[in-house]
């Protein structure tokens, strides 16, 4: 899948308007979840997306590892994206869903294990839907 492609895809699950919302989704999704996961995984995870995508996950980030909660990452990709928080989850949701039919599913377990066992597990949960249907 190229960068026009997966944009395409996005826009048309999201029913964004236009390219220019669609990028602003996919980067903040991708920035702010670069930000929370290991530098090591947000490459495992890039490696299977188009080149202008893995950016966002990586060269895009200038502090891998961060630690925060599911409130704090929606409240980030709400922000960078200039939506309201319920729409940036939503978003964040589809994003990582298509995400998540791209790269192996042993690279999505390893991201999810990254992250957070605490009260907020079943909204990281939600964000990683495909990793929980096949475990």
């Amino acid at each position: 899948m190229n960068f026009d492609e997966f944009t395409g895809e996005v826009q048309n699950r999201l029913e964004l308007p236009g390219t220019g919302e669609t990028v602003r989704a996919i980067r903040a999704t991708l920035m702010t979840l670069g930000q929370r996961i290991p530098a090591g995984n947000a490459e495992d995870l890039a490696a299977s997306l188009p080149m202008e995508i893995k950016w966002y996950l990586t060269g895009a980030v200038h502090e891998h590892g961060e630690r925060f909660d599911w409130s704090e990452f929606v409240s980030r990709v709400s922000e960078i994206e200039g939506v309201e928080p319920s729409d940036a989850a939503y978003h964040a949701q589809v994003i990582m869903d298509l995400v998540g039919s791209l790269v192996p599913p042993s690279d999505l377990q390893q991201l999810r294990d990254q992250l957070p066992e605490s009260q907020d597990d079943e909204n990281w949960r939600k964000l990683f839907a495909v990793v929980d249907a096949d475990a």
